[in-house]
C-alpha cells in the first residue's frame, strides 16, 4: 500500500483494451476515482477486460494478513487459495486501492505470448549480435549470447538463442533456444526450446523442454 495506508496495484493499459481471454487472468473493476471496486480471478464471466499483472506495494499488512486468513479458512475457489480474495475482504473492509495502470504488460504465461514478448522486447532494443559470425545471414532483430556457433544458416527474425548454442545448416525464425542447444539442418518457425537440446531435420514448429532430443531424418 501507499503512505496513506492505499494499496497500488499496476495494470495493464493495453490489455484492458485488447484482452479477450480473460478466463486466463485476474481482472479488475474500478470507479470513477480509480479505486478498485471489485476483484476477481478467472472469472466465468467477462466483467473486465482490465488485466491484474500481479503487481502490488502494499502498507497495510495488518488487513491484508487478516484477509488471507479469511481466505484460508472458506473452501477453496476453483480448487485453489487465491490472493485476490484477500484483496477483495480488504474492498469489502473499507480499504482504499488504488489501481494504477502501465504503458505496456508482455504476458510469458503461454508459448505464443512467450515469442511475442520476445519480439516486442527485440525491437525495443534488447536485440545484440556478437561479432564472428561468418557464413551465415543474420536478419535482425535477434538476440545472440556470446559463444553461440553459427554455421551456414539463417537466422532471424525474432530470434533469441543462449550461450553455448550451436546452429548448423538450419533455418530459424521467431524462436527461442536456451543454452547449450543444437539445431542442425532444421527449419523452425514459432518455436520454444530448452536448454541442452538436440534438434536435427525438423522442419515447423516444436516446443521442447530441457535435455530433449529429436530426430526427424537418418542425422
Amino acid at each position: 500500500m501507499s503512505r496513506n495506508g492505499k494499496a497500488r496495484r499496476r495494470l495493464s493499459a493495453e490489455e484492458k483494451v485488447k484482452i479477450l481471454d480473460y478466463q486466463r487472468f485476474g481482472v479488475v473493476v474500478a470507479d470513477a476515482d480509480g479505486n478498485m471496486t471489485k476483484i476477481v480471478e478467472k472469472p466465468k464471466t467477462p466483467i473486465s477486460r482490465r488485466a491484474n499483472i500481479g503487481l502490488y506495494y502494499i502498507r497495510n499488512w495488518q488487513l491484508l494478513y487478516e484477509g488471507i486468513e479469511w481466505v484460508l479458512q472458506r473452501p477453496r475457489n476453483m480448487g485453489e487459495y487465491f490472493l485476490t480474495d484477500a484483496f477483495q475482504y480488504m474492498i469489502e473492509h473499507k480499504a482504499k486501492i488504488r489501481v494504477i495502470d502501465v504503458d505496456g504488460w508482455y504476458d510469458a504465461g503461454k508459448i505464443d505470448t512467450l515469442l511475442e514478448t520476445n519480439r516486442v522486447m527485440l525491437e525495443r532494443g534488447r536485440a545484440r549480435v556478437p561479432s564472428g559470425i561468418d557464413r551465415s545471414q543474420i536478419i535482425d532483430p535477434v538476440y545472440i549470447e556470446d559463444g553461440v556457433t553459427i554455421e551456414n544458416s539463417l537466422v532471424g527474425p525474432n530470434v533469441s538463442l543462449g550461450a553455448g548454442s550451436i546452429i548448423d545448416n538450419a533455418t530459424l525464425r521467431d524462436t527461442i533456444a536456451g543454452n547449450g542447444t543444437r539445431i542442425v539442418r532444421s527449419t523452425l518457425h514459432n518455436s520454444l526450446i530448452g536448454d541442452d537440446v538436440f534438434v536435427a531435420g525438423v522442419i515447423g514448429e516444436v516446443t521442447l523442454g530441457d535435455h530433449s532430443e529429436v530426430r526427424g531424418d537418418e542425422g
